[in-house]
């Protein structure tokens, strides 16, 4: 599938063209009519008369109900005690704390090992003492285990393997969601948060306001949307909407920050591992994204600031290249460690970087560096470690992308197919033929398993701040009936369901943009489009994503076989010579394909690990870092240095004595 933008135009904030200054830029000029809604032909059961039943009858009724207790039973035995039995021994089963649920209640059970599981209707109790009915109605169970907190028995759905199954890529099929704008803020997603402070219109600026603003709340705002935007509760709804994978942004200040950025650091982190921890128990599997990169590697609000690029860009283009390497490192040791490996098994190492801009040989020889520093924590080969997302870098023509890095160790392409922004019809990519043609050119076999990492049901650009704070619509119609879904009638919703459908069809495996919307000042989600909770209780999205099976027409239906090298198996870690005659590269710290008067260098300092949850009585789990040969420092700036503003360099000079002129030296 693919859409036909000339050029990269990103749905939820103004585009940056690589000049100092932006502008904000959508252009959908669809006219078509909303997809009708699919006829179906009813199917009406006759009855028989009623027959006398003997003794033969009640004892085969007898064996029938010890085969379902047995398919009841067996299930929660084997994925959840047995599994937890045969691992007894590994670092995944010493954990002395307390789950922070304490889950009791109806329908739950408890199991020989302490451990408490529930299905459809059990009760689940919350941290702060609530309670809720765990809904379910697709064979999902959830388990918590007070005496081994990294269990990994639950299942979201029947046909999704338990995260202590094997997943096996092109075969199991990704039906995700986003948990956008919880952990990095947008303002189309939480819209009163910078109603609240006009003039702002992304994280850096809000901070800024907030932090100014202490009688108001001050940063600690930020850590209270944590809190309230994504709990708990909304993991169990995404488990039982037969959902079974989650896509986590994450900002790179989860970590730390460096001085002159306003960005609550270290505190996001500990709701990333209440993430872990919920997935863990409903049974989802986790696609670490990170979203927000220092300089900005793409321009627009959720990278962190809106602006210029300098990330592999300008005279700070380096120092930021070395510095997104090291969050990279760090987030790959944590979830590196055995008792994370199946919870998180894809890793997103950079959301979005626009290609155009950085340009292709500098993008990929980041690329090789990331991989090369990656695998030499994990292990090469299946089994050591995650797959490696990329993105497509706004690139329409996906042949670009045919023999990537080939040789490398389990890289997969994210796509994010909008058809919202940029003049695409409204049947585009949905309808572009029949037969071999229809749904567009989707899974890339020459690269290696591909994925929308991103989709909505918008197909206009409406909704409240979705082209950024002051941005303009470019929808010719009017844009009040859909920014509230409340005036919808039953036609148009129908016409969204079709939509919806068609394209969960078509894509296979994806992540919808996003689960939640909050409300606006007015009382209500101003881009109902983009909500797929709200679509949910709204009737314009699935409740069973199963049911969009055939939606898109006669798809060509890919074998699920991809050549060895792709998911870990042979050839995996021999990327190929050719490649490696193309790129300059050196280990550790980065020297790209700029001229050396081009980038500022940096220094070495100790590299922060990333704490693991702690038990009751306060011990860290895990230690957080996985690979204990890994001794290597983290980049920081050089004392007496007057560097340029890194995320706003592009016009600035190169200070003398500050490492300009001279490659760093390899570690």
């Amino acid at each position: 599938m693919s859409t036909s933008q000339d050029g990269y135009q990103h749905p939820r904030a103004s585009f940056v063209n690589g000049e100092s200054n932006y502008s904000q830029t959508s252009s959908p000029t669809n006219s078509t009519a909303i997809l009708p809604k699919a006829e179906h032909d009813g199917q009406h059961a006759t009855r028989s008369a009623p027959k006398k039943r003997g003794l033969a009858f009640w004892l085969a009724c007898l064996a029938a109900l010890v085969v379902i207790i047995l398919a009841i039973i067996l299930p929660i035995y084997f994925t959840v005690i047995k599994k937890k039995d045969n691992n007894s021994n590994s670092p995944a089963s010493t954990g002395n704390g307390t789950d922070s649920g304490g889950h009791t209640g109806n329908g739950t059970t408890p199991s020989a090992t302490g451990a408490i599981t529930g299905r459809d209707g059990s009760q689940v109790t919350l941290e702060d003492g609530s309670t809720f009915s765990y809904s379910n109605q697709f064979g999902g169970f959830w388990v918590s285990d007070p005496s081994d907190p990294f269990a990994s028995g639950a299942k979201p759905n029947s046909w999704t393997p338990a995260l202590n199954e094997t997943w096996t890529y092109g075969k199991d099929h990704i039906f995700g969601v986003n948990l956008g704008g919880w952990l990095v803020l947008e303002p189309f997603i939480s819209p009163a948060l910078f109603q609240k402070y006009p003039g702002t219109v992304d994280e850096w600026t809000l901070s800024e306001a907030m932090a100014a603003d202490p009688d108001g709340g001050g940063l600690d705002q930020l850590e209270e949307h944590y809190k309230t935007f994504i709990t708990e509760k909304d993991f169990a709804e995404i488990a039982g909407a037969g959902l079974n994978w989650v896509r986590l942004p994450i900002a790179f200040w989860a970590i730390d920050k460096w001085d002159g950025e306003p960005f609550l650091d270290k505190v996001s982190w500990k709701y990333a591992l209440k993430a872990f921890e919920w997935a863990r128990k409903y049974g989802l599997r986790v696609n670490l994204d990170l979203h927000s990169i220092p300089g900005s590697q793409s321009g627009y609000n959720h990278s962190g600031k809106m602006g210029p690029i300098n990330f592999l860009h300008g005279p700070m283009g380096i120092a930021n290249a070395q510095r997104a390497l090291n969050y990279m490192r760090v987030l790959t040791e944590f979830i590196s460690q055995p008792e994370y490996q199946p919870i998180v098994p894809m890793f997103g190492i950079m959301n979005e970087a626009v290609i155009r801009v950085i340009g292709r040989d500098a993008l990929t020889s980041f690329y090789r560096e990331a991989h090369d520093m990656i695998r030499g924590i994990t292990g090469v080969g299946e089994g050591n470690g995650f797959y490696i997302s990329i993105h497509d870098g706004g690139e329409m023509d996906m042949t670009l992308w045919d023999g990537f890095l080939a040789g490398s160790d389990r890289i997969v392409m994210d796509r994010h197919p909008y058809t919202s922004f940029g003049g695409a019809t409204f049947e585009d990519p949905i309808a572009t033929g029949t037969g071999d043609d229809a749904g567009g050119v989707w899974v890339a076999t020459a690269f290696g398993f591909t994925y929308a990492g991103e989709w909505t049901n918008g197909y206009n650009d409406c909704g409240l701040f979705l082209t950024g704070v002051g941005g303009t619509h470019n929808y010719y119609g009017d844009c009040d009936f859909w920014e509230d879904a409340s005036t919808w009638d039953d036609a148009t919703i129908a016409g969204v369901a079709a939509q919806s459908a068609a394209y969960m069809d078509a894509l296979k495996d994806y992540f919808f943009w996003t689960w939640r919307i909050g409300n606006s000042t007015a009382g209500h989600v101003q881009s109902p489009l983009w909500s797929y909770q709200l679509g949910l209780e709204g009737g314009w999205i699935l409740k069973d994503p199963r049911e969009a099976a055939g939606k898109c027409g006669d798809i060509p239906v890919f074998d699920g076989n991809y050549e060895p090298w792709m998911t870990g198996g042979v050839g995996a870690g021999t990327i190929t010579a050719r490649l490696l005659g193309h790129l300059s590269r050196r280990r550790r710290l980065l020297v790209l394909m700029f001229p050396p008067t081009s980038f500022l260098s940096t220094h070495l300092r100790e590299c922060r690990h990333l704490a693991g949850p702690t038990a009751s009585a306060g011990a860290t789990r895990v230690s957080g870092w996985y690979d204990a040969q890994d001794t290597g420092l983290a980049p920081t700036t050089i004392s007496g240095c007057d560097y340029p503003n890194p995320w706003d360099a592009l016009d600035a000079a190169i200070p003398v004595g500050c490492g300009g002129g001279a490659p760093a030296a390899a570690a």
